[in-house]
């Protein structure tokens, strides 16, 4: 379970921090090194990234999608999807309902 309100490293090069959820919505930064990757996975939880600085090439269902700086995606439910950081960079990740596999809620 993730601490609400600390940054905390989740994989080489990535850091996150969760803001205090709502009832039905949550918000985390998520923080990449350059060339930095999150692990593919899936959720059923709808998710909108929007990149805070930086450039991103996601992978959706194996297609990639860059994200600039100012840009944002929606990863529907289900989605298998994984990020890399093709510079420095930061997103902020919102997440419908709140994901309590992380929130403990």
């Amino acid at each position: 379970m993730a601490q609400i309100g600390v940054w905390e490293n989740t994989e080489p090069g990535v850091r996150r921090r969760i803001h205090p959820p709502g009832k039905a919505l949550m918000i985390m930064e998520v923080e990449f090194e350059e060339g930095a990757e999150s692990a593919e996975h899936s959720h059923p939880h709808e998710q909108i990234s929007y990149c805070l600085r930086g450039e991103f090439e996601f992978r959706l269902d194996g297609r990639p999608v860059r994200l600039h700086a100012g840009e944002s995606l929606i990863i529907p439910g289900g989605v298998r999807h994984a990020a890399k950081a093709l510079a420095k960079g930061a997103l902020l990740d919102s997440f419908t309902p709140v994901r309590e596999d992380l929130v403990g809620k």
